[in-house]
């Protein structure tokens, strides 16, 4: 079955975007993301920027990748959720700690930081409305 089949076949809020709307979403974001953390991987790279400030931006891209797998693939929605909450948490420290070095990155992805604080709400909830126990 494909996400978006899979998306529309569990029980949501009335506020969930339908399913269409991800994909635009996420190429746009895609496209910050892959410019600014590489920007911030180059900095790395050439030793502007120390590992701890790295760290949470490969971190995310790592919890992102993941929540495919976990929601559509094991169906897992408690991992799912845990998964969001990092992708989250790790955005919200990536911003913060490479304002100092490199502030048009930490803005630049202020969009990515409101739709990840948005589909986090939205898993959570998905998930307490899915839940089989």
């Amino acid at each position: 079955m494909k996400t978006s089949e899979q998306y529309r076949s569990y029980r949501k809020p009335s506020w969930a975007p339908p399913a269409r709307l991800f994909g635009p979403v996420w190429i746009l974001l895609y496209a910050i993301i892959a410019v600014s953390f590489g920007y911030v991987g180059y900095l790395w790279f050439h030793a502007v920027v120390p590992t701890l400030v790295a760290l949470p931006f490969a971190l995310n891209l790592i919890f992102n990748l993941l929540f495919t797998t976990f929601q559509f693939k094991w169906r897992n929605f408690i991992l799912a959720a845990l998964d969001m909450v990092l992708v989250w948490l790790t955005l919200a420290w990536a911003l913060w700690v490479i304002l100092p070095f490199a502030p048009w990155v930490a803005y630049s992805n202020l969009p990515y930081l409101a739709w990840v604080t948005f589909a986090t709400v939205l898993q959570l909830t998905v998930t307490a409305m899915n839940r089989t126990c």
